[in-house]
C-alpha cells in the first residue's frame, strides 16, 4: 500500500499535500500517473521473475474440492490409493471446509450440496470417522439439504461406482449415441467440447454400470436410510423436461434389451474415439474430469493399469496436483499456461517493455512453437477451414480455442521478433482460422462454431454447467479486437461481430461475461473492442457502458462483481473491490477516453495502494468461469497480467490508438 507523508492511505491525499492547499501547483492527475508507473515497474519485475526458462508463464487455477475428492474415488476405484496422496488431499480438503461443515464453489460462496457429499465421502476414504465433530457438522447439513437424493447427477454416478446409489436411479447415456451422424439431434458434436470429452467416455461406463465394494456405509447421508433412492418427479409431458424424462425412461427399457453385438460395437467405437483423442502427454484434451472418465472406461472395457495408454492417462493426472508447503495437494481441473503466457507478454508490452525485451521474445517463441496445425474436433463443422490456432493447455492439439487464438494474435502483435515471417505467418494462419470459426448469427464461441443446439441442455443427465458452447460477448469482443488491430476492422465478418455485440448489450449498458465474473469482465472485453475497431467514445452503445460502469464503482475506487451475479439480479456490478475487476472496468474506461474523470483516477489509486510491497497483488476471489455458477475459477495470474495491463494503459496508452484505419472502422 502507498502511504502518504503525513501517514495516511487515502486516495484523496496520495501527494501528501491537502488537496485544497493552493501551494499544490500538480495536477493530480500527474501526481498519480507519477504513483502508477512506480506501481507498474514493480509490477513489471514480478511478473519477469515468475516467467519460466522456457518462456512461459502459468498461474495456478483453483477450483472446488471436488476435483480432489474425485481423484480420491479414482484411485479407491482402481485400487491404487497410497498414503501420501491420500494425506495431501485430506489435509486441503479439510483446509476449505467452512464453519458450518460445508464446502463451497468459490471464496465466500454458499456451502455447496454435491461439492460437500463429495468432501465428506473422500474425508472417509482418508480415514476420518463419521462422529468426528467437523463430518457431524457435514453430514447434518447433508440431511437438511436432502441427503444424497438430492445432489447432481455426476455426485450420484460417483457413488454408483461403489454401490452408494444404484443405476437404476441414474439418468442414462447410450453408447449407442456414437452412431448418430452430426445431422442428428444429440450427436455428441452437438455437445460443447468439454462435455463431448466426458460424455464419451460416460456412455460406457453407463452401459457397464460397475460397481466396486464399498468400503463403509453412507446411511448418515440419507434423509431416510431405508429408502435411501426416493422416487424423482416427472415434469408435465408437455413441457421439454417432461418429454425428456420420459425419453430417459424409455432408454432405462432399452438398456434391458440393446442388442448385446450392437453394443458392444457402440462401446468400441467410443473407446476408439477416446483413444485417438489421447494427448502426447496422456491427458484428455489438458483438462481433469475428461481424462478421470476416459481411464475408467477404459479400464472397464478391459485396458490393464500397464497398458501404455492407461499408464500415460494417469501419469497425466498427476500433473494437475499442486503440492503446497504444508503437504496439502490441490488438483486442478485445468492448466493455462497458453492463456496465462499471451496477458502475460499483452500486460509486459503495454507497461512498456520494449518490444524485443528477452523476455517477449522468449515468450513469443514458446507460443509460436504452441501453435496447432493440425484439424481437430472443431473441423467435424468446418471440413474446409485450414488449421491454424491455439488452445489454453500445455497439450490439446484437439481442441484450440477461439479465445486463446484472438489474445495469442494480440500478444505477438506487440513483439518484435527475430524470424519476422515466422511470426507473421503464424499470425495470418490464426486470424484466417478465426475468421473461419465464426457462427453464423456473426459471433465466436470458444471452441466451436454455430454449437447452439437446444436439445443437450434439456437432457436429464446435464443437470450440472453448461454443456453447449454458443457465442459469447467477451469472445467475440476479444475476436473484433483483434481483427481490427490486424487491419480488417471493415471486412465484412468484423462488422458481422460489431453488430451482433451492439444487438447483445444489456438494457443497463453492460454485457455479459461467459467466461469472467460477470457483466464487469464482458463490458471490459467488448468496449476496448469496440473502440479499437473504430467505434467513437461518443456512439450511445459505449457512453451506456460508461455510465454503467462508473454506476457500479464501489466507494474504496475499485470495482468488484460477485459471482451470485450470475443468479441475482441484486449483485450485477456488485461485490468486494478485486485487482483483475477493478483493472477490467479501467481497460473498457481507458478505451472509452475517460482517462483524467475520477472514476479512473480512484480506480488507479485502489490499484496502487492495493499493491503489495513485492509488486504482486492478492486476490482470493473467484474472478474466472467454467460454468457461470456451477464452476467458478479463481486463476492465480489474474490479479498480475490484468491490473499490470490496466497501469500500463493508463500511463502509456492504448498501444494501438494510432492505427491508420482506427477511425475508418465500423
Amino acid at each position: 500500500m502507498t502511504a502518504t507523508t503525513d501517514g495516511s492511505t487515502g486516495a484523496a491525499n496520495i501527494t501528501g499535500v491537502p488537496a485544497d492547499d493552493p501551494t499544490d501547483t500538480r495536477t493530480a492527475a500527474n501526481d498519480v500517473t507519477d504513483v502508477a508507473r512506480q506501481a507498474a515497474e514493480r509490477s513489471v519485475e514480478h511478473l519477469l521473475g515468475r516467467q519460466d526458462e522456457q518462456g512461459w508463464w502459468k498461474g495456478d487455477l483453483a477450483t472446488n474440492v471436488t476435483m480432489d475428492a474425485e481423484d480420491l474415488l479414482l484411485r479407491q476405484f482402481l485400487g491404487i490409493q497410497d498414503p501420501e496422496t491420500t494425506r495431501g488431499a485430506a489435509l486441503f480438503i479439510r483446509g476449505e471446509q467452512l464453519g458450518d461443515g460445508t464446502w463451497n464453489t468459490f471464496y465466500g460462496g454458499p456451502g455447496d450440496l454435491s461439492a460437500t457429499i463429495e468432501a465428506y465421502v473422500a474425508l472417509r476414504l482418508a480415514g476420518d470417522r463419521p462422529d468426528e465433530p467437523h463430518m457431524a457438522r457435514a453430514s447434518g447439513w447433508i440431511r437438511d439439504q436432502g441427503g444424497i437424493a438430492a445432489a447432481r447427477v455426476f455426485t450420484r454416478i460417483w457413488l454408483a461406482l461403489f454401490g452408494w446409489w444404484k443405476w437404476d436411479d441414474l439418468p442414462e447415456l447410450p453408447p449407442e449415441l456414437m452412431f448418430f451422424p452430426k445431422w442428428v439431434p444429440l450427436n455428441i458434436y452437438d455437445f460443447g467440447c468439454w462435455a463431448r470429452q466426458t460424455i464419451v467416455p460416460l456412455t460406457i461406463v453407463s452401459a457397464k454400470r460397475p460397481v466396486r465394494p464399498a468400503p463403509f456405509a453412507l446411511d448418515e447421508l440419507h434423509t431416510d436410510p431405508d429408502h435411501p433412492n426416493p422416487p424423482r418427479k416427472l415434469a408435465p409431458p408437455t413441457s421439454w423436461d417432461g418429454l425428456f424424462q420420459r425419453l430417459d425412461k424409455g432408454l432405462h427399457l432399452y438398456h434391458k434389451v440393446a442388442p448385446r453385438p450392437l453394443r458392444r460395437i457402440a462401446m468400441n467405437v467410443a473407446a476408439r474415439w477416446i483413444i485417438e483423442r489421447q494427448e502426447n502427454d496422456g491427458c484428455w484434451g489438458g483438462i481433469q474430469p475428461p481424462a478421470v472418465y476416459s481411464v475408467i472406461a477404459l479400464h472397464l472395457l478391459g485396458y490393464d493399469l500397464d497398458h501404455p495408454v492407461m499408464k500415460a492417462g494417469l501419469a497425466s493426472l498427476d500433473r494437475f496436483a499442486v503440492l503446497r508447503e504444508d503437504g496439502a495437494r490441490m488438483i486442478e481441473a485445468c492448466q493455462s499456461p497458453v492463456w496465462d503466457t499471451c496477458l502475460a507478454t499483452i500486460a509486459l508490452a503495454d507497461a512498456g517493455l520494449r518490444p524485443d525485451h528477452p523476455a517477449l521474445v522468449k515468450a513469443a517463441d514458446w507460443m509460436l512453437a504452441e501453435e496447432i496445425t493440425r484439424p481437430g474436433d472443431w473441423s467435424v463443422r468446418k471440413p474446409e477451414l485450414a488449421p491454424g490456432g491455439w488452445a489454453f493447455e500445455f497439450h490439446n492439439d484437439n481442441y484450440p480455442d477461439i479465445d486463446d487464438t484472438a489474445e495469442v494474435v494480440l500478444a505477438l502483435r506487440r513483439v518484435r521478433h527475430p524470424d519476422p515471417a515466422r511470426l507473421e505467418a503464424a499470425i495470418a494462419r490464426g486470424v484466417r482460422w478465426n475468421l473461419g470459426m465464426q457462427s453464423r448469427n456473426g459471433a465466436w464461441g470458444a471452441f466451436d462454431a454455430d454449437n447452439t443446439s437446444a436439445f443437450p441442455n434439456r437432457l436429464p443427465f446435464c443437470d450440472f454447467g453448461e454443456v453447449i458452447d454458443p457465442p459469447s460477448a467477451d469472445v467475440t469482443g476479444h475476436v473484433v479486437e483483434m481483427l481490427a488491430v490486424e487491419g480488417l476492422a471493415k471486412h465484412p465478418r468484423t462488422r458481422e461481430g460489431i453488430e451482433w455485440l451492439l444487438a447483445e448489450q444489456e438494457a443497463c449498458g453492460a454485457w455479459f461475461g461467459r467466461w469472467g465474473v460477470n457483466y464487469v469482465y464482458g463490458t471490459g472485453s467488448v468496449v476496448p473492442a469496440l473502440i479499437t475497431a473504430g467505434l467513437p467514445a461518443g456512439h450511445p452503445a459505449i457512453r451506456r457502458a460508461v455510465d454503467w460502469l462508473e454506476s457500479v464503482q464501489n466507494d474504496d475506487g475499485g470495482w468488484g462483481e460477485d459471482l451470485r451475479s450470475y443468479q441475482e439480479e441484486k449483485w450485477i456490478g456488485h461485490g468486494e473491490s478485486t485487482a483483475s475487476q477493478t483493472a477490467w472496468a479501467l481497460l473498457a474506461l481507458l478505451a472509452a477516453g475517460r482517462r483524467d474523470t475520477a472514476s479512473v483516477t480512484r480506480g488507479v489509486t485502489w490499484l496502487t495502494e492495493a499493491q503489495q510491497a513485492d509488486g504482486s497483488w492478492d486476490e482470493p476471489y473467484f474472478t474466472g468461469t467454467g460454468f457461470p455458477w456451477d464452476f467458478s475459477i479463481n486463476y492465480h495470474l489474474y490479479r498480475q497480467v490484468f491490473p499490470l495491463t490496466a497501469l500500463g494503459r493508463y500511463v502509456h496508452g492504448d498501444p494501438f490508438a494510432d492505427r491508420p484505419d482506427a477511425a475508418e472502422g465500423a
